[in-house]
């Protein structure tokens, strides 16, 4: 008699574990879930000394970086016009210094090619210094352009990640100072916590 009542008792244990849903597959499977969510990409920040790195190994390079390809011809077009004039003048001063050293030299079989349009030696000499002028100030156009260039792309870079969010705001309303005189108050709220006042008079106390 006890071994039929075991027997009864293993086929309902072996009945009612065929009716419960196997928990552990379940819990296998949503770890594997889980290990299958791919990572989340994190950009990094838009590196303001890159741009200016880059532009300063090669102009317009920053903005490329930065995205900002509208201003390659900007940036080709200031360098191209600055190197240009320095040619300009360089091959001017090197005529009128050669002619002039030809003019001054005591050879009566030398002759320059000015000789028919400007008799006079001094002339030579002033057109001779105005080019070299126009040298050095050509030198220092294209260096302040190629130091804009990276300027441009160091501040661009910057202004990049700049957040404008509703935090920042600013008023101007009419308030009463002291409770005296009439006047407005400037009001610049940074954040949510951080706010500003400034206030100017307008009237006289009453």
């Amino acid at each position: 008699m006890p071994t039929c009542l075991f027997a009864q008792d293993s086929l309902k244990a072996d009945y009612l574990r065929k009716q419960q849903p196997d928990n552990r597959q379940d819990t296998t499977e949503l770890f594997v879930k889980r290990d299958s969510v791919p990572p989340v990409m994190i950009r990094s920040p838009h590196s303001p000394r890159k741009a200016a790195f880059y532009s300063a190994v090669l102009p317009g390079l920053g903005q490329i970086y930065n995205r900002q390809y509208w201003k390659l011809p900007l940036v080709y077009a200031a360098l191209g016009i600055t190197t240009g004039t320095f040619i300009f003048n360089m091959d001017n001063y090197r005529t009128y210094r050669d002619a002039y050293r030809i003019r001054m030299d005591g050879n009566a079989d030398t002759r320059d090619q000015f000789e028919t349009r400007y008799p006079n030696p001094n002339s030579l000499k002033s057109l001779r210094d105005i080019y070299r002028e126009y040298v050095d100030y050509s030198v220092l156009v294209f260096v302040l352009a190629y130091g804009l260039n990276i300027v441009d792309a160091t501040v661009f870079a910057h202004l990049r990640d700049f957040n404008m969010s509703d935090d920042l705001s600013m008023r101007v309303m009419p308030t009463i100072i002291n409770n005296q005189a009439l006047g407005l108050s400037l009001r610049v709220s940074i954040g949510k916590k951080k706010t500003y006042r400034q206030g100017l008079a307008l009237g006289s106390k009453w």
